[in-house]
C-alpha cells in the first residue's frame, strides 16, 4: 500500500536549524522513498513500510540528541504526486 507522510520538526531549544537540517539529510539517504522539502514541512511517498521505517529511524536519531523536539506527522492512505501544488477544487 502506497501513502503519503505530512511533517513538521519542532525543535524547542539549543538551534532548531542544524537539528532540522540534519534530520533532512537523514531522510534524503533513506531507501524507497520520494520526499519534498520546502518552507513549512517535509513530505514522503512510497509504500507503507518505507516510509514509517524512514520517519521511525530519523525520528530516534532526532530525539537522541541533546536538545527537545516535537515531531508533527499527518498519513495519508492514498498516493498522491506530492511535488505539485494540490487542487482546491473538487473533481466534477
Amino acid at each position: 500500500m502506497k501513502i503519503v507522510a505530512d511533517m513538521s520538526l519542532y525543535p524547542l531549544k539549543d538551534g532548531p536549524i542544524p537539528t532540522i537540517i540534519a534530520f533532512i539529510k537523514t531522510l534524503r539517504r533513506q531507501d524507497g522513498i520520494e520526499i519534498v522539502t520546502n518552507q513549512l514541512g517535509t513530505q514522503l511517498r512510497g509504500e507503507f513500510e518505507a516510509v514509517t521505517h524512514a520517519i521511525n529511524h530519523c525520528m530516534r536519531q532526532a530525539m537522541q540528541a541533546p536538545n527537545t523536539v516535537v515531531l508533527v506527522v499527518k498519513y495519508l492512505n492514498i498516493d498522491a504526486e506530492i511535488n505539485r501544488v494540490p487542487s482546491l477544487t473538487p473533481p466534477d
